[in-house]
């Protein structure tokens, strides 16, 4: 039997956040190289000041005439011909030969360091906005789907504010991962020219940064994927509050409703603080381990300085120059190390927002590797064949298993069954919304095998809940298509017989609807809903209990509008009940096995 549920290549979060650097790899390069450019130029700069500083005092030096053996001490009486010895024409002609490199490099950093922000900044934003456009394009895939991924307040919260959450990572963990390798190895050799010994506690030493930021960074991992889990909850929860409004006032559960925000808010900044908390917990760390560190090769160098080091007593192994240049780099040594601990959570966050996002991505590719190229011709209803269909859910749960079912071509036919029984499921698959296994024949042809986008527009679907948007009424109605002339908008108003209605509206066709319709009645949503499907002309109309919570002469009128205008069409109607369906002309119950 073939299978329609194809396994996509599952990815690690790290491979999924570097697959989505790919497109801005120039741009990144770009910044790295950046970044080098600056770190070579502090190596300069500092090398620089320490032969100016390193003159200035061997100057000070030559004209006190008090300089004891191995250059260790300086006579007190320096204090006193300083200002003669600024005038000794050595150093005053190198600082005037050094001064314009010096001022170039001092300008220069910063420049780098802005040019490479910049950069980021920009690749970010691309790569943000070009994922949101993805997931909204999957979302469309998903369709029915997408409520396997939650509800519309959490969606909205993955696209807007977890996909953002992948904004550090990108503007600032990405190269910086890199430059923490690279600059450190930089320094070390700049340094081992003046010192091995140097060199060798730096390297000692710094592993200790990269270490305690992978033990702080698992933990801030699990507190910001339970944070932005928290801040899907929250969004979901408010919306469906607000879309609730005008049925809390009739319930007088306002004051209920505040409570529940208040409540979700404080356990939002509860998880929030206890997410800073552990950040700020790191980086003091972090901090703490680099300046022990730094403050080890200072005293290396201070005491060889003075010529007291135990294995090299009366000797200076580093001189003053290098040990300025050395003392200068140690913090540089470090800086990118600690900038990578602080830039570790951006990363830990983007791990925990990228589980949100792979959800929708690999649902979206799992249908998409299942979709054709072949076109119906659209002029006749379908004939639906179905041979061994099995659908699963998460974790291999079957929604749906169905041995044999046939629908022939403009048959109307009521789908009954148990609640969870798998009739929006099989709806679902038919809209090419579900992977399945098994066998889905529409007029002949595999499921799989047809173009689904000109499939799904002669197709139409409607739910319990209208598909009415905040917007006119003329604009909701020419979803299907667009193109409509203001006469085809009112020829299928009077078809479903609201047209007298929209007539007695202040604007007629341009009034316009809150969310979901607002403004209307369930029973005035669903006429026009029913306009939209005429509009479209599909032939193919898939009904998933459109009446159920409409009262029963709403509901009488409803299906007595559908029986006139389903005619010639091919019609799957879900419902519970078969009240005012006598019109269909098969029942057919899920969960039976059917012939």
């Amino acid at each position: 039997m073939p299978t329609h549920s194809p396994n996509t290549v599952q990815l690690s979060d790290k491979e999924f956040l570097r697959n989505l650097l790919i497109p801005e790899q120039k741009s990144l390069r770009l910044a790295l190289i950046l970044a080098l450019l600056a770190a070579a130029v502090i190596i300069l700069q500092n090398a620089l000041l320490s032969r100016l500083f390193a003159n200035w005092l061997d100057s000070l030096r030559a004209f006190s005439g008090e300089i004891e053996v191995g250059g260790a001490f300086i006579d007190s009486r320096i204090v006193e011909v300083t200002a003669k010895a600024e005038k000794t024409p050595s150093a005053i002609a190198e600082l005037k030969y050094f001064l314009p490199f010096l001022c170039v490099f001092l300008l220069l950093r910063p420049v780098l360091n802005y040019a490479k922000e910049q950069i980021l900044q920009a690749a970010s934003f691309k790569l943000r906005t070009n994922l949101r456009s993805r997931l909204l394009k999957d979302i469309a895939i998903l369709g029915l789907e997408k409520r396997a991924i939650g509800s519309d307040g959490a969606i909205s919260t993955i696209i807007l504010e977890q996909v953002d959450a992948l904004d550090g990572y990108i503007s600032r963990y990405a190269v910086q991962q890199k430059l923490a390798m690279a600059m450190p190895v930089m320094i070390v050799f700049s340094v081992a020219i003046f010192s091995p010994f140097a060199a060798l506690l730096l390297l000692l030493t710094a592993p200790l940064v990269p270490l305690f930021m992978i033990l702080f960074g698992r933990a801030a991992g699990e507190q910001n994927r339970l944070h932005l889990a928290a801040l899907a909850r929250l969004g979901g929860s408010f919306l469906d509050l607000l879309r609730g409004n005008r049925t809390l006032r009739r319930l007088n559960a306002q004051d209920a409703a505040v409570q529940t925000v208040s409540r979700n808010s404080y356990s939002y900044r509860d998880r929030t603080m206890s997410v800073l908390r552990l950040a700020f917990l790191s980086s003091a760390v972090l901090e703490l381990f680099a300046s022990l560190a730094i403050a080890l090769v200072a005293v290396y160098l201070g005491l060889g300085l003075i010529g007291v080091l135990p294995w090299a007593k009366g000797e200076v192994p580093v001189a003053y120059q290098g040990a300025l240049f050395i003392l200068l780099l140690a913090p540089e040594f470090y800086a990118p190390l600690r900038q990578l601990g602080a830039d570790y959570h951006d990363k830990a966050k983007a791990q925990a927002a990228v589980n949100s996002l792979r959800k929708i991505i690999e649902r979206a590719e799992n249908l998409a590797a299942i979709q054709g190229t072949i076109e119906l011709d659209g002029t006749n209803p379908p004939e639906i064949t179905i041979r061994d269909l099995t659908i699963h859910g998460d974790g291999e749960r079957i929604r749906l298993k169905l041995n044999n079912l046939e629908i022939k071509s403009g048959e109307r036919v009521l789908l009954q069954g148990e609640s969870g029984s798998g009739k929006s499921s099989l709806l679902q698959a038919l809209l090419g919304f579900l992977p399945y296994d098994g066998e889905i024949k529409i007029s002949g042809y595999e499921l799989s095998e047809l173009n689904i986008e000109k499939f799904r527009k002669t197709t139409a679907y409607l739910a319990q809940t209208p598909p009415i948007l905040a917007g006119t009424i003329a604009e909701n109605l020419r979803l299907p298509k667009p193109e409509a002339t203001e006469d085809e908008l009112w020829q299928v108003l009077r078809q479903v017989e609201i047209s007298d209605l929209v007539m007695q509206l202040p604007e007629k066709l341009n009034t316009k609807l809150g969310e979901r319709g607002q403004g209307l009645s369930g029973g005035q949503l669903q006429r026009l809903a029913i306009a939209q499907m005429l509009l479209s002309d599909a032939n193919f109309w898939l009904l998933d209990e459109p009446t159920e919570h409409l009262d029963p002469q709403t509901a009488k009128e409803i299906c007595d509008l559908l029986d006139r205008t389903s005619k010639n069409k091919t019609l799957l109607f879900v419902s519970h009940t078969e009240d005012y369906l006598e019109f269909l002309e098969k029942r057919i119950f899920i969960g039976e096995n059917l012939p």
